[in-house]
C-alpha cells in the first residue's frame, strides 16, 4: 500500500495546478473583484450504472448514520468489537446475488470494494474529501480521496483507506487498506465514453475465535473488565484476504445521431488470495502439520462486449455476450484418509448472452435485463426494475429477479492443513426468485421484500456437542445443500418525525421465515430510533446536531463466524439478542468541515452483559470516539 500512499500524495500536489482554464466558470469575477465559486451541484459523482449524484456537504442524521468505518448506513449489519472485523448480518434482504461462480469467503468482503462500489467524477475544480475516526485502541481510521479534471472531458481521482486497530481483546489486531485510481473521459462529440479504474486491497485481522469462558465476560466480574485478561480460543491466528483489480467499461456511437447503434465493451481482470496462518489447535480438529498455513488463490477475467441501439421515443435496446473465466487453486492435492481425492483446482469458461432494454421518459425509469448461458452450465438471470418519480419527494420503484446462480467455489472445493476441512463438491445450482417493492416519499419510506430460495448453499458446524455455554466444543464446519424451499418475507418502515429543532427518526424492519429446517436464520425485529437536537449558533457559522440512538434486534438464533472460512455458519444452540445499543452523539459543522463526537454503547455497564454479536463475540464495551470529514473544492 506504499504505492497507494505515493500516488495519493502526488496527486494532491498535482490536483492544485491540474485544472485548465477552460473548466473555470465565466466571469469567475464579481464587479466588486471577489471570485465566484463553482456551486456544490456541479460536482458530481456518477455510478457505474451511470446515476449521477451531486456532492453532498450536509451534516444530517443520515450522514450520521454514514459515519463509520464502511461510509454508508450500516442498518441490518451488527459490527464485531474491533473496527475492520467482519459484520453480521441481521438484514437478509441486504444480499446481492451474482448468477457467476464467485471466490466465496464472504465474511470478508465487507470491506472490499467491489465493481458497484467504484463511482466515477466530474468536477469544475479539484475536489478533496478527507476522513478522520478513532478507534478502539492504538490506532486510527483514515480515508483520504482527491478527484480532479485535467479538461471538460477527463477526470482522474484517486483514494485510499487505511486503517489500524490494536482492539480492546487479545489477538484482535485490524490493519487493512484500500487504494483505488479511477479515470473516466468522453470525446467533446460525446461519441466515446471511457470509465476504468485500479483497486489494490488488502484486509489482514488477527483471529482470536472468540471468548472461551463466557461466564468469565456475562458476570461482570471487575477483574475482567480489563478485556485483555478474558479467555480466548486462538492466540495467534491470522487471516488476510487480499486482491488486486483492472476495469475497463468504455462504449463508442457509430454515428453523431441522437439515435445511432453503439458498440460497448467490459472488461475485469481480478486476483485474489485468501490467507489463514496459525499453530495447530484442536477445536478445529485433527491436522496434518503442527503449523497451519491455507492459502486459496483466484483470479478471473471477465468480457462482456454488446450492440446498443437508442431511440430517444422508444428507448435503449442492447444486446450482449459476455465471457467469464475463472482459476482457483492451490499448490498442492489432498488424499484424504478414506481414500477422498481432493484436486488442486477448478477452472472453468462460462459464454451467455443476453439482451437489456431500458426506457426512461419524463417519470418513468425501466430497466429489464436477460442473459443465459451458452456452454454447458447452466445459468440464468431475469431481472425487471420499474421506477416512477412522482417529484424530488416522491418516487415508487418495484424489482424482480429471477436467479439461477452457480455455487460459489469455496463450497465446491477447499483444502486446508486441517483434515476435516478439505472437500470436493458436486452441488446444483442455487434458485433465487425475488420481488421487491420501495416507496419514499414525503410522508413515509417504506419497502417490502418476498424471497423464494430453492437448493440454499450453507456452511454448518457436523460436531454436535456443546459445552456449557451452548458454545461447540469444536468446529468442523462444511458446506451442505438444503433440498427444501425457503419463503422469506421482509417489511420496511422509516419516517423521520420534526418538530421544532427536534427530530425522531425511526426504521423498523420486520422478518419472517418460512421453512421445514432452521437454516435461514434471521431476527423477527430489528429497529433504529434516534431522538435528535439540531441549530445553528453563532450567526449561523455553526451548525449543532445532538442527540441519542437505540438500536435493537430480537432474540435469534444468530450465526456463528469461522475464522478459518472467513464464513458465517448455522448454529441453533445460542440465542443473541434482545438488548439495547445506544449511543450519544454531538455532531458540528462549520462550512465544509464536520466534526463527529460519540458515547458508543454507554449502557452497557447498567443493562447486563449479555451483549454478543455472534455467539461467543461479545459487542463492544462503552467507549468514546471522534472523527472529522473535511471536504475541499478546490
Amino acid at each position: 500500500m506504499r504505492l497507494g500512499l505515493f500516488c495519493l500524495l502526488l496527486l494532491f500536489s498535482f490536483s492544485v495546478f491540474a485544472q485548465e482554464d477552460d473548466l473555470q466558470l465565466k466571469n469567475n469575477t464579481s464587479k466588486a473583484g471577489a471570485e465566484i465559486k463553482a456551486p456544490v451541484d456541479l460536482y458530481k459523482i456518477i455510478t457505474i450504472e451511470r446515476d449521477t449524484i451531486v456532492v453532498d456537504t450536509s451534516l444530517t442524521i443520515q450522514r450520521e448514520y454514514k459515519f463509520n468505518y464502511l461510509r454508508k448506513d450500516t442498518f441490518g449489519l451488527l459490527q464485531f468489537l474491533n473496527e475492520g472485523q467482519t459484520y453480521n448480518t441481521l438484514d437478509y434482504g441486504l444480499t446481492v446475488f451474482n448468477p457467476f461462480p464467485e471466490f466465496g469467503f464472504l465474511a470478508k468482503h465487507f470491506n472490499y470494494l467491489e465493481v458497484r462500489d467504484i463511482n466515477y467524477y466530474n468536477v469544475p475544480t479539484p475536489y478533496s474529501d478527507l476522513y478522520f475516526k478513532s478507534v478502539m485502541e492504538q490506532g486510527q481510521n483514515l480515508d483520504a480521496f482527491v478527484s480532479a479534471n485535467t479538461s471538460k472531458n477527463f477526470n482522474i481521482s484517486v483514494g485510499y483507506k487505511g486503517l489500524r486497530s490494536l482492539g480492546k481483546y487479545k489477538n484482535q489486531l485490524a490493519s487493512t487498506g484500500n487504494f483505488k485510481l479511477i479515470a473516466s473521459y468522453n470525446t467533446s462529440d460525446k461519441r466515446y465514453f471511457l470509465k476504468t479504474h485500479i483497486t489494490a486491497q488488502d484486509i489482514l485481522n488477527q483471529e482470536n475465535g472468540g471468548i472461551a469462558t463466557l461466564s468469565q465476560f456475562e458476570e461482570g466480574d471487575n477483574l475482567y473488565s480489563e478485556r485483555p485478561r478474558l479467555d480466548i480460543y486462538f492466540d495467534d491466528a491470522k487471516s488476510l484476504l487480499k486482491g488486486n483489480r483492472f476495469f475497463v467499461d468504455h462504449a463508442f456511437k457509430l454515428s453523431k445521431k441522437p439515435s445511432s447503434i453503439v458498440v460497448n465493451h467490459q472488461f475485469n481482470y481480478e486476483y485474489k488470495f485468501f490467507e489463514f496462518i496459525m499453530s495447530a489447535n484442536d477445536r478445529l480438529g485433527e491436522s496434518y502439520a503442527t503449523s497451519i498455513n491455507n492459502k486459496t488463490r483466484y483470479n478471473r477475467m471477465y468480457n462482456k462486449l454488446g450492440l446498443a441501439y437508442s431511440h430517444k421515443t422508444l428507448g435503449d435496446f442492447n444486446f450482449f455476450v459476455e465471457d467469464f473465466q475463472y482459476n482457483y487453486f492451490y499448490k498442492r492435492t489432498v488424499v484424504q484418509s478414506s481414500g477422498t481425492f481432493v484436486p488442486n483446482n477448478s477452472n472453468d469458461k462460462i459464454n451467455t448472452w443476453g439482451a437489456q432494454y431500458v426506457y426512461q421518459k419524463d417519470k418513468w425509469k425501466g430497466t429489464f435485463l436477460i442473459s443465459n448461458s451458452v456452454t454447458k452450465q447452466s445459468l440464468t438471470n431475469l431481472e425487471a426494475n420499474i421506477r416512477y418519480t412522482l417529484n424530488d419527494k416522491n418516487s415508487f420503484s418495484f424489482k424482480y429477479q429471477n436467479m439461477n446462480k452457480l455455487p460459489n467455489m469455496n463450497y465446491v472445493l477447499y483444502q486446508s492443513d486441517y483434515k476435516e476441512y478439505n472437500w470436493f463438491n458436486s452441488f446444483k445450482n442455487e434458485k433465487i426468485n425475488s420481488i421487491e417493492f420501495e416507496a419514499k416519499t414525503q410522508w413515509l419510506e417504506a419497502s417490502a421484500q418476498y424471497t423464494v430460495l430453492n437448493d440454499h448453499l450453507f456452511f454448518a458446524n457436523t460436531n454436535p456437542t456443546f459445552n456449557e455455554f451452548g458454545i461447540a466444543d469444536q468446529l468442523i464446519v462444511k458446506p451442505f445443500q438444503y433440498d427444501k424451499t425457503i419463503n422469506y418475507l421482509s417489511v420496511k418502515a422509516g419516517k423521520d418525525f420534526k418538530f421544532w429543532n427536534f427530530g425522531l427518526d425511526n426504521t423498523v424492519l420486520f422478518q419472517q421465515v418460512e421453512q421445514a429446517d432452521p437454516i435461514l436464520n434471521v431476527p423477527k425485529f430489528t429497529t433504529r430510533n434516534t431522538l435528535y437536537y439540531s441549530n445553528y449558533f453563532f450567526k449561523k457559522a455553526l451548525f449543532l446536531q445532538t442527540g441519542v440512538t437505540l438500536n435493537y434486534f430480537s432474540k435469534y438464533k444468530a450465526n456463528d463466524y469461522n475464522p478459518l472460512l472467513g464464513e458465517f455458519y448455522i448454529q441453533n444452540q445460542k440465542d443473541i439478542g434482545d438488548f439495547p445499543m445506544m449511543d450519544f452523539f454531538i455532531n458540528a459543522k462549520i462550512r465544509t468541515f464536520r466534526v463527529f463526537l460519540k458515547a458508543e454503547h454507554f449502557n452497557s455497564s447498567f443493562t447486563g452483559y449479555d451483549y454478543y454479536t455472534a455467539p461467543n463475540y461479545p459487542y463492544r464495551d462503552f467507549m468514546v470516539r471522534f472523527g472529522v470529514i473535511w471536504t475541499f473544492f478546490s
